[in-house]
């Protein structure tokens, strides 16, 4: 309803709903808050109440929860009591998505919304799992970091667990970060398919793909140096497979200089320079390369570029750089 429609006729007037009795909300004589609701969202939450009192299942009943809901479409009783009023009236589950497919593009940062459509999914089963994902993906078009939208995502493939819905995704992920590199959630989910999405490859199939993800990381960061999402995937593909932070310490020194000479022409997929364009040195690549040292237990060498840090580089952390050497220093002088 748009602002300039009228109001819809209060239920309290409607013939066919001169039967029920509405039941108000309780609150006390005097509320210290009270919560000043429409007249149109009190007189449907009204008969909301006496409809759940009775327990009554209708189609009518379907009508007025989809009222509340345009209302209100957080107002999680008024979903639960749809669906079970769904089931009741086996209620055809495609017009029901049909809805759902207009309540979530205009919510999409609402929970119940996206939990109510996880219920019709599991009722309609494995044939509605790739619909979904081509849903998903319009809704993610629109609001690509959405979290609601990618944990729901994330929910039909982990749920249905099939292979040919889970062949596509990688693909699904380079679309999204072709988009926008920086995005994290389509970092998180990449890193969700590859690693967290159940073991399909033998050990040595996952050597290849360990090495896949790190010339891709590595591709990303030499595009975009700053980008924190592409330094924290790296971090997560090598803490995941228990590989030391060491072993990509010659690409990461490449982004801890001033200024490189000019690279362009290199091609080195283990260690990719940075753009003609890139702002250095990079904070990023600094910390990681201070928790190389760390690791090493090189506790001067990292301190050293922890002051750096928080003295020029990255001058709003400089407490947590200061608490680094300090904690640092504290731990080699007790080994």
């Amino acid at each position: 309803m748009s602002p300039a429609d009228p109001p819809p006729t209060p239920y309290s007037e409607r013939p066919e709903w001169a039967d029920v009795v509405p039941v108000a909300q309780y609150e006390k004589a005097n509320p210290l808050a009270p919560i000043l609701y429409t007249d149109e969202y009190k007189d449907a939450t009204d008969y909301l109440r006496a409809i759940v009192k009775s327990g009554e299942k209708s189609e009518r009943v379907l009508a007025l929860t989809e009222h509340v809901i345009r209302l209100n479409p957080a107002h999680y009783s008024a979903w639960q009591y749809r669906y079970e009023t769904v089931l009741a009236l086996d209620w055809p589950l495609d017009v029901e998505m049909t809805l759902m497919d207009e309540l979530a593009d205009l919510h999409l940062k609402t929970y119940q919304v996206w939990h109510h459509r996880r219920l019709l999914v599991l009722r309609l089963g494995l044939p509605a799992a790739a619909p979904e994902l081509v849903y998903i993906a319009k809704i993610l078009a629109k609001d690509e970091k959405n979290y609601h939208t990618w944990a729901h995502r994330q929910w039909v493939l982990s749920y249905h667990n099939d292979d040919a819905l889970w062949d596509g995704e990688l693909d699904f992920v380079d679309v999204m970060m072709n988009r926008d590199v920086r995005n994290n959630s389509a970092w998180h989910h990449r890193f969700f398919v590859v690693f967290q999405s159940g073991v399909r490859d033998g050990e040595e199939d996952r050597e290849r793909v360990v090495r896949r993800e790190l010339v891709y990381v590595k591709q990303q960061i030499s595009l975009a140096p700053n980008n924190a999402s592409a330094w924290n995937y790296l971090r997560g593909v090598l803490e995941f497979n228990k590989r030391p932070f060491a072993i990509v310490e010659p690409f990461v020194k490449l982004y801890t200089v001033p200024r490189a000479e000019d690279s362009r022409d290199i091609v080195d997929v283990d260690n990719p320079p940075p753009g003609s364009g890139a702002e250095l040195p990079c904070v990023a690549a600094l910390e990681f390369l201070a928790d190389i040292h760390e690791a090493e237990g090189r506790i001067d060498d990292a301190a050293a570029l922890w002051k750096s840090l928080g003295e020029e580089h990255d001058t709003i952390r400089k407490k947590y750089w200061e608490y680094r050497t300090l904690q640092a220093k504290n731990s080699k002088a007790t080994a």
